[in-house]
C-alpha cells in the first residue's frame, strides 16, 4: 500500500549524534529532564493515593502488583519515545498522518482529561502546603500554581522546566526513604512477593499501569525530548535510555513509598481513612513524618501541574509554526483556568473526574496503537529506520493490556447514566 510523502524534520547540529555515539553534556542534561519530567507526571497526587490505598489493601503482595506494572510501562514507553523520538513529529502529528482527524480526536481527549486532572494536581499541591505549614489549601494552591507559571515565564524555561523536575524528583525518592527507613517494613517479605505473590490482583495492576502512562503522561517526556531536538535514527541510544530509566525513576518513588506504607501497616497501626499516606508517614517519623509528607506531596502535585499544562498544550501547538511566546502564554493559561477552577470548586467535580477518566483510558490504546502502527507499516514515517520487531511484538502485546484499561474506565460512565 503506498503512503503520500510525508515531510521530514531536518537534522541540525543539535539533532545530530555526537562522534563516536557518545552522549553529549546538553544532550544527556536534555535527556534526564525529559525522563523525570515523564516520571514526576506520573507521581501525581493520585499516585500516592493508589500506593497508598493497595498497601494497606494488599500488603506486601502489592510488591508483584508492582513488578508486572514497571515492566509492562517500560515495554509501552520504549515504543512511543522511539516512535516519537526517530520520526520527529509528536503524537498528534502522527496520528493525523495515519488517519486525517485522529490526531485532532487524541489531542481532544487529552486537553479534557489534562484540564480535570490538573485540578487535582493544583488541589494535591495545596494540601501539601496545608501539611507542610498548616496554610489554606486554596491559598496554598494558587501560591504553587504561580510558582509554576513563574517556571514557565522564565527566560530559559526549558531549563528551568528540566531543572526544577530533577531536584524535586529526587528531594521526593530521598524524603520518602528516609520515611521508609524509618517505618521498618518487612523488605524479605516484599521480596519474595516479587516472584511468589501471596495473591494476584489484576484490579491493582491495571490501575497502576494507567497510573503511571495514562493521558498525558505517556507523552510528557517524549514530547519534551522532541522539543529539545533530540531527534532521529542517531539518537536512537539516548531515547532508549531515557524512556526506561524514566521508568525505572518511577518504580523506584513507587517502592519507597510502598515500603514505607508497608512497615506502618505490618506494625499494626490504624491509619486515619481521612488521608492514609499522611497518617503513615506521620506514625513512622511523628511530627516530622507530617511534614515530609506535606513535601512529597507538595512536590508531587507541582511537577504534575507542570507536566499537564506543558503536555496538554503541545497537542495543541506546533513545533515549527506556533511561536514560544503563543506556547507560553497557552501554558499559563491553563494553569490559571484549574487553578480558577479549584479555588472556586474546592476540587474538581466528581462527575467530571469520571469523564475525564474515561477519556484518558479511551486516549492510551489508539494513542499507542497510532504509534505502533507507524511502526509497524508507515516506516516512511520513521525516514528508512529499521525498527526491531522484538520490540514491536512486545509493544503490541502491551497495548492489549491497555483494551482492557479503556474498557474499565468507561465502565463507570455507563454507570453514571444507568
Amino acid at each position: 500500500m503506498s503512503h503520500p510523502p510525508a515531510d521530514r524534520p531536518v537534522a541540525t547540529e543539535e539533532t545530530a549524534a555526537p562522534p563516536g555515539g557518545r552522549m553529549s553534556a546538553s544532550t544527556r542534561s536534555t535527556v534526564l529532564g525529559a525522563m523525570f519530567l515523564m516520571a514526576t507526571s506520573a507521581i501525581g497526587p493520585g499516585f500516592i493515593t493508589q500506593t497508598t490505598t493497595f498497601t494497606v489493601q494488599l500488603g506486601a503482595a502489592f510488591a508483584f502488583a508492582i513488578a508486572v506494572s514497571i515492566l509492562i510501562d517500560i515495554a509501552l514507553q520504549l515504543n512511543v519515545w522511539r516512535v516519537i523520538g526517530v520520526s520527529g513529529r509528536r503524537a498528534q502529528e502522527l496520528g493525523n498522518l495515519v488517519l486525517p482527524g485522529l490526531g485532532w480526536v487524541m489531542a481532544a481527549f487529552l486537553v479534557i482529561g489534562g484540564l480535570v486532572f490538573n485540578v487535582g494536581n493544583v488541589s494535591g499541591a495545596g494540601l501539601g502546603t496545608d501539611a507542610m505549614f498548616g496554610l489554606d489549601p486554596k491559598i496554598g494552591g494558587a501560591l504553587s500554581a504561580l510558582v509554576a507559571i513563574a517556571v514557565f515565564l522564565s527566560k530559559r524555561a526549558g531549563v528551568a522546566v528540566d531543572r526544577i523536575v530533577v531536584v524535586l524528583g529526587l528531594a521526593m525518592i530521598l524524603l520518602t526513604t528516609y520515611i521508609a527507613v524509618t517505618s521498618g517494613p518487612p523488605v524479605g517479605t516484599a521480596l519474595r512477593n516479587v516472584v511468589l505473590p501471596d495473591q494476584v490482583d489484576v484490579l491493582a495492576i491495571t490501575t497502576l499501569v494507567g497510573g503511571t502512562i495514562g493521558g498525558y503522561i505517556v507523552y510528557a517526556g517524549a514530547h519534551r525530548l522532541l522539543d529539545s531536538g533530540v531527534t532521529g535514527p542517531g539518537h536512537v541510544r539516548d531515547i532508549t535510555r531515557g524512556s526506561v530509566t524514566g521508568i525505572i525513576v518511577t518504580g523506584i518513588m513507587r517502592v519507597v513509598l510502598f515500603l514505607a506504607i508497608l512497615g506502618v501497616v505490618a506494625g499494626g497501626a490504624s491509619l486515619d481513612p481521612e488521608n492514609q499516606a499522611a497518617s503513615a508517614f506521620q506514625q513512622a517519623a511523628g511530627e516530622a513524618g507530617l511534614r515530609v509528607f506535606g513535601v512529597v506531596l507538595w512536590a508531587a502535585s507541582i511537577t504534575s501541574v507542570i507536566g499537564a499544562s506543558y503536555t496538554s498544550v503541545s497537542f495543541v501547538t506546533s513545533r515549527t509554526r506556533t511561536s514560544d511566546r503563543t506556547r507560553t502564554l497557552l501554558v499559563v493559561g491553563f494553569i490559571a483556568v484549574t487553578t480558577l477552577a479549584f479555588v472556586l470548586a474546592g476540587a474538581a467535580p466528581t462527575t467530571l473526574l469520571v469523564f475525564a477518566g474515561a477519556f484518558n483510558g479511551l486516549l492510551l490504546p489508539i494513542g499507542i496503537a497510532v504509534l505502533l502502527w507507524v511502526a509497524t507499516r508507515r516506516t516512511d514515517l520513521l525516514g528508512g529506520y529499521r525498527y526491531p520487531r522484538w520490540l514491536l511484538v512486545v509493544g503490541w502485546v502491551a497495548w492489549l493490556g491497555t483494551i482492557y484499561l479503556a474498557v474499565n474506565s468507561v465502565r463507570p460512565v455507563i454507570d453514571l447514566f444507568g
